[in-house]
Parts: C-alpha cells; structure tokens; sequence
C-alpha cells in the first residue's frame, strides 16, 4: 500500500493514474479472503501448467519430491502451553520468558500467534523453529513444478506428501520419482511400487529399502543427478518470492502464498527456456 501511494511502476502495473486516491488496505484484505475461498491459486497454477505443456516443457514420466521449512509468522515467545493462563505483566507486548528447564513439544504447547505452526527441525543440529513444511514435485526434464502440498511440519509428513502427489502423476507405465535418503524407507518406497512407479530415492548406507531391481538400471543415476534441481525452486522460493518466513498465519493462507509462488517460479522458468531455445 506505501508502494502504490507514491510509486508509478506500481500504480501503473494496477492501474490507477498518477492522482488516483489508493484504495484502502482492507480492500486487499476482504479480496484476499474471496480468492483464497475459490481457491484461485490452483486454477492459476494449473493454468500455467497448461501452457507449460502446450509447449512441449513438461515430462509424464520421470519427477523429483522433496520438501522444505517456511518459518512461521510467529516467534518462540508465542509457544505456550496449552492449559496455561497468561499471567506475564511487565509487557504484556513483549513478555519475559524464561525458557531453561521446560520440556516444549507440540502435545503440549501451542503458538498463541499462529496455533497451526508446528516447533520442529529438519535435522539434527539445527535450531527447532515455529514453522510449516511446503512440498513440491517437479518434472525432472526442464524443473518445471508440477505439484505442490503445504502441511504441517512432522516426522512424517515430508514422505506423506510425497505419496499424495505421487497419486497425482501414476497416470502411465515407467514413471520414476526421485528423492534424497530421508524418502528410503520401506512405507515410501512400497507406496511408490504399489502405484507402479519406480522409487528413485537415494539409497542410505544401511537399512535400505532400495535394492537392484532399482539401481541396477541407467536411469536410476540420471535421477540422482537431476532431483539436485528442485534446490533451485526452494532458493527462488525464499530469496524471490521472500518465503523463508511466511508473513501470513494459518495453514489455509500460508499455502495460497506458496501456490502463487510456485506458479510465478514456473512462469519465469518457462521465459527462461523459451528465450533460450528461441
């Protein structure tokens, strides 16, 4: 809203004259609401999608899976327990909290900022954090997204969407689904076999559930090669489209923004290609 009260290129890019009053901000807010209830960031996405594959772009048979962490509009102050009662008084704004001794997990606790954030982290080492889990599938030809989940962050969730999308792009015999090790586990990979794809997941050292009748083929190392690309996704997500921590709360919200990034990532992509084959 400050950008459009005194900048042209954004006045012109909606449309308002240079002495056109700006709308008030709670316009954004109530249209907002009306977008994210006709879920028109799917419709957006598959049409991008569409013209995607018009162009020749898009692959039906071997993709990539992995997920990421958007840090959530919520700060660590805000994960309270659930049954307790507020009593901090010397400001109420910003709160002393003292941390040291407490055992914080989400059966018990809870952000009062944003309850759908979840404290997790994706591996050992790292600091834990209020965030959600963003998921993506991409096609392993051009890295081209073609799916997407945001769910809550857990254990399990990273391999839960995986089969969700993975459901999505069953549509034809030798379909090939990269990932890296945290994907090599037996409910996976049987997931991905029971839908007739073949589960091109980096293998772990010990307790594999990958065995020959997967890399013994060529094609297994070419996806091992191309699922590194669906880093760039993530880096565009959170460099670009500023998602490294998410300025909306609430599953619902976090995912729409997510949606349109990755349709606005696909989008540059595909001028990418076109300019370059052209």
């Amino acid at each position: 809203m400050e950008e459009l009260d005194y900048n042209l290129l954004f006045r012109w890019f909606v449309g308002l004259n240079s002495d056109d009053p700006v709308w008030s901000p709670t316009t954004f807010s109530k249209n907002r609401e009306r977008l994210i209830h006709a879920a028109i960031e799917d419709k957006f996405f598959e049409r991008v999608q569409f013209l995607a594959r018009e162009a020749g772009l898009l692959s039906d048979e071997h993709f990539t899976v992995d997920g990421t962490l958007i840090e959530a509009w919520a700060g660590q102050k805000s994960f309270k327990p659930k049954e307790s009662i507020d009593d901090d008084t010397d400001d109420p704004g910003n709160p002393t909290v003292d941390f040291r001794g407490q055992k914080r997990t989400n059966a018990t606790h809870q952000s009062t900022t944003d309850p759908e954030a979840r404290l997790f982290r994706k591996s050992h080492g790292t600091e834990s954090k209020l965030c959600y889990a963003g998921h993506v599938l991409i096609d392993n030809r051009h890295g081209l997204v073609v799916d997407s989940r945001l769910t809550q962050a857990t254990g399990r969730c990273e391999r839960e969407a995986g089969v969700s999308m993975a459901e999505a792009v069953a549509r034809a015999r030798g379909v090939s689904i990269g990932g890296d090790k945290g994907y090599d586990t037996r409910d996976f990979v049987d997931a991905l076999r029971d839908l007739g794809i073949a589960p091109h997941v980096a293998a772990k050292v010990r307790g594999s559930a990958i065995d020959g009748r997967t890399t013994r083929h060529a094609g297994y190392g070419i996806s091992q090669r191309k699922r590194k690309r669906i880093e760039e996704v993530f880096g565009w997500m959170k460099t670009v489209a500023q998602l490294r921590k998410t300025r909306h709360r609430g599953k619902r919200r976090v995912g729409w923004t997510c949606r349109f990034a990755l349709a606005a990532y696909n989008l540059v992509r595909m001028r990418n290609l076109v300019w370059g084959t052209s």
